[in-house]
């Protein structure tokens, strides 16, 4: 799978691209929404998101996650917070979330789950 991992923290960033490559999926990454944007512009074979909710800039993680929902419906997308649980109804249909910090094998078994779909 084509995985775009979008985190402003370039340590949480970078590990998670590492994890990414190493469960064999390609991995490209971006550090607020709107270079991820960028990147899905330029990459139509993004597959998966994997976004952190806070986020510098005019867009969050949220509403990313329903911008791409609405631009790329195929896209499949995980939303992980540190600090903000989504209320009901804040996620595209068939997006999953996780609290940080969450253990790695939560979000490979997703990425598996959702690459079977």
């Amino acid at each position: 799978m084509n995985i775009l991992v979008v985190d402003d923290e370039p340590l949480i960033r970078i590990g998670l691209v590492s994890l990414v490559e190493e469960w064999g999926h390609e991995a490209f990454s971006a550090g607020n929404a709107a270079a991820a944007i960028a990147v899905l512009e330029a990459n139509q074979s993004i597959e998966l998101i994997i976004t952190d909710v806070d986020m510098p800039g005019t867009m969050d993680g949220i509403a990313l996650a329903k911008y791409v929902a609405g631009r790329w419906p195929p896209v499949r997308l995980i939303v992980v917070s540190g600090k903000v649980a989504p209320a009901d109804g804040d996620l595209p249909e068939g997006a999953r979330f996780f609290s940080k910090p969450y253990h790695d094998q939560l979000i490979h078994s997703a990425i598996e789950e959702m690459r079977a779909r």
